[in-house]
């Protein structure tokens, strides 16, 4: 479970900082990402959620790591998250501006779960 676990971390690290850079191409080419980019954010909270589970199992059969791990990997990414919903659907126009609140969250959230990655590594 541990080795899932820690691959599922470098699964979403590396599709965060994917969705942020291709976020920043669309955003220099004044083009809006496709259907994929979408698609690729859908199954990134997905796996959050699924790495969510695998990391309270870990912690229930008393694997525990520093409390940063817990708050960059967890807490933190579903603040940025559900941040960016509630901004994105306030926007005046939703449908041409949302992608960009989720491209600036995802530059945050692939900081913040590379933190979680390295804290749970045991890297400084």
């Amino acid at each position: 479970m541990a080795t899932l676990h820690k691959y599922i971390g470098f699964v979403i690290v590396s599709a965060f900082g994917v969705m942020f850079l291709w976020g920043l191409v669309a955003f220099i080419l004044k083009r809006e990402p496709n259907q994929w980019w979408w698609r690729l954010l859908a199954a990134l909270q997905v796996i959050l959620i699924v790495q969510l589970g695998a990391g309270l199992t870990l912690l229930a059969l008393g694997r525990t790591r520093p409390l940063l791990h817990y708050a960059y990997g967890a807490v933190f990414p579903a603040v940025v998250l559900v941040g960016a919903h509630v901004i994105a659907r306030g926007l005046d126009d939703e449908e041409a501006d949302a992608w960009k609140v989720f491209a600036a969250a995802s530059f945050f959230l692939f900081g913040l779960t590379l933190r979680a990655l390295t804290t749970g590594l045991g890297l400084p």
